[in-house]
């Protein structure tokens, strides 16, 4: 008789609307439906209702420091198989670095930072902290294996921090495609909603964290296309005034439109015509993914590590660095052509359809039961 596992997931923070939350009660029910047993530790902020699948330990503290020191004291008190954490901890036995690498981020970041706010930031307690934290997770012996969303972030453990390539895991971000697909009559509704006319052309931005995402290079670029018929179109959560007043410097009328947090993205992906994430620093980005499913040419940067699994001119753009504003505007111009968007919309959808959540979850459930599977041999 197989013996059931016991696993211990990790993720401080908590947002309705999360990625990180949803991937993770998607995971948990995978381990609950293949007989084995849950657990989350988590601060105050995760609601019981949103967790069926077990018991939720609170953690007081509420800073990553803290909260990863008080984990570490109380580790020895859980019965468990496997400590499985999507956060940076002093240790555990299977980190996800859903986040990427922190060094990795704060070393693009300062090419885009002017001198004095670079000095500000590498002063900062915050990030000083999750360098610790990051240092501790990928020393020896303090992290039995890594699950990676790209061969970039994999690449950027290695070399920054010395961690065993071999220990680490490349599982690539998924997404339920059942709610991602492209449909004519959902267009057209969504369209009119947003009041698009159907001779313009809707360039859509799409996340939350603008400056890191690169919305002020979209606008940029997208001003340069000099298309009266183009409208941007920005969902998530960020500075708008800030980006409002910003955008007056680069158009006349006002084609860019914040439509904030948007529960139901699907509608906004119909809209668009092309999708846009100039992203200075993202370990893989799921709306590149959904936008991608829903037929969408995406046009991204290097540094995402979703451009990894797509071809360059064939499912979108990719440009070297987010500030290459001449790179972006051609990329817009090759793809405001219809039919060359038309070519692109079934083969981005099969792309796409390698990518559903139920093999990402598979993976790292397998991933999970190898290591259990040696602590208890």
């Amino acid at each position: 008789m197989t013996r059931s596992l016991s696993i211990v997931f990790v993720r401080r923070g908590y947002s309705p609307s999360g990625g990180a939350e949803a991937y993770l009660k998607r995971l948990a029910q995978g381990v609950v439906e293949a007989g084995d047993d849950v657990q989350l530790v988590a601060t105050n902020d995760w609601p019981a209702c949103d967790w069926p699948f077990g018991s939720i330990t609170r953690l007081r503290s509420k800073s990553p420091v803290e909260f990863a020191s008080e984990l570490e004291a109380m580790r020895v008190e859980f019965r468990l198989n496997v400590l499985f954490s999507l956060e940076r901890v002093w240790s555990c036995d299977v980190y996800r670095a859903g986040d990427g690498v922190h060094r990795a981020w704060l070393d693009r970041r300062r090419k885009f930072e002017l001198p004095l706010k670079r000095f500000v930031r590498s002063l900062s307690s915050k990030h000083q902290d999750l360098l610790h934290l990051e240092q501790s997770l990928f020393s020896s012996g303090n992290t039995r294996r890594v699950i990676a969303g790209s061969q970039m972030v994999k690449d950027e453990i290695v070399n920054l921090y010395g961690y065993p390539a071999d220990n680490i895991d490349i599982v690539r971000n998924g997404i339920p495609l059942s709610e991602f697909r492209f449909d004519w009559e959902l267009r057209e509704k969504s369209r009119q909603e947003l009041n698009l006319k159907p001779d313009q052309l809707a360039l859509l931005f799409a996340g939350s964290g603008w400056s890191r995402k690169g919305l002020l290079f979209a606008m940029e670029a997208a001003a340069l296309c000099k298309n009266r018929k183009m409208r941007l179109l920005v969902a998530g959560r960020g500075k708008t005034r800030l980006y409002k007043t910003r955008s007056l410097r680069f158009w006349r009328e006002k084609p860019v439109r914040f439509l904030g947090e948007v529960p139901d993205m699907l509608r906004v992906y119909a809209a668009a015509d092309i999708f846009i994430l100039p992203t200075i620093y993202d370990p893989f980005s799921n709306a590149c993914l959904e936008a991608l499913a829903c037929g969408l040419p995406v046009i991204t940067t290097r540094s995402n590590g979703f451009s990894e699994i797509i071809e360059n001119g064939v499912h979108g753009s990719i440009v070297d660095y987010a500030a290459d504003l001449p790179g972006l505007r051609d990329a817009i111009r090759l793809w405001s052509d219809p039919s060359r968007r038309a070519a692109a919309r079934s083969t981005n959808s099969r792309l796409a359809a390698q990518f559903d959540i139920s093999k990402n979850i598979n993976e790292t459930l397998a991933i999970l039961g190898g290591v259990a599977k040696r602590e208890m041999e």
